[in-house]
């Protein structure tokens, strides 16, 4: 008898953010007075495996760090959420980083993320772990890595009959033959608009580009839509899931990593892709409400009050 497989493998890479917060952006060539400022751990793939984590799913996270004190910080980290790491370690590359600008006034954000010694993650690195990529439920990937490596690890989970989520943020051009390994692809609307060439600016639209995204191969498309919610879209149904409001919102850096990481989590639990997306609007509505990214992740009994008490 096959073994059964279970919980979630991530593929991504770990940074610090540095988060500022201020009124606005400054102008190239000017300094502005900042009104916070705060260090946390990040990185799209690290985020989805708090998330993850903090839903209730056992999580594997796969990716390179340096040998440094953001790496340690790292480590720290996901020795605290309960979180398995198979990571290679750089003395000669350093742990990544990004810039988050954060807005005081409705907690948008711009981002600028250098991933390190994540960016020298590769095929070969992902055909290493393909023994734990097998064993999963559910395998994630983004695309702050080199996209070959994610490419391997969902063709890897693909084959194995592993549930494959991609997350094409932040997007770049890929081969199109990437989506016939793609059992979800869950781009939010300006990164569904890049990668299909179509505007992408209500569910109207995100129903348009989830056909063009089915059309390239994959499976469904989940197209995270904001206040709006999510579109789950497949050649069976197109459904916009509403997002929650679980109060004011502070903060909206974490809340795709919210959503994916929940979405993965509730699948390999066992819920349907509908009830998955309601899942993970309700871990990124709940995100938003706090600071920071990986740090806004709720636990399980908050996503489950907040479901509950719609």
């Amino acid at each position: 008898m096959a073994a059964q497989k279970n919980g979630v493998v991530i593929l991504g890479i770990f940074v610090a953010d540095l988060a500022f917060h201020s009124g606005r952006m400054p102008r190239i060539g000017e300094t502005i007075l900042g009104t916070g400022f705060k260090m946390g751990p990040g990185g799209k793939g690290a985020n989805q495996a708090v998330a993850a984590a903090r839903a209730g799913a056992q999580v594997t996270f796969l990716s390179r760090l340096g040998k440094d004190e953001f790496g340690a910080s790292a480590r720290a980290m996901w020795q605290r959420e309960g979180i398995a790491a198979r990571v290679i370690e750089m003395a000669d590359e350093p742990t990544g980083a990004a810039f988050i600008y954060v807005n005081e006034h409705n907690g948008e954000n711009a981002i600028i993320v250098v991933p390190g010694a994540a960016a020298k993650i590769t095929a070969a690195d992902v055909q290493a772990t393909a023994d734990v990529i097998c064993g999963a439920k559910v395998f994630v990937t983004q695309l702050e890595q080199p996209v070959a490596a994610a490419r391997a690890g969902l063709e890897i989970a693909k084959r194995a009959g592993v549930t494959t989520l991609f997350n094409p943020a932040p997007a770049v051009d890929v081969d199109d033959a990437i989506y016939a390994s793609c059992d979800f692809v869950t781009p939010n609307e300006s990164e569904a608009a890049y990668l299909t060439g179509l505007p992408v600016a209500n569910a109207a639209d995100a129903r348009t580009a989830g056909d063009a995204f089915l059309k390239k191969g994959a499976g469904a498309a989940l197209i995270t839509l904001g206040e709006a919610g999510a579109l789950l879209h497949d050649r069976n149904q197109s459904v916009l899931v509403p997002a929650f409001k679980a109060g004011p919102v502070l903060e909206t850096a974490g809340a795709g990593d919210a959503f994916n990481g929940g979405f993965a989590a509730a699948l390999a639990r066992g819920a349907n892709p509908l009830e998955a997306t309601r899942f993970g609007c309700a871990v990124a509505g709940i995100s938003v409400t706090r600071r920071g990214t990986a740090p806004s992740m709720p636990s399980l009994a908050e996503i489950e009050a907040l479901i509950d008490g719609r």
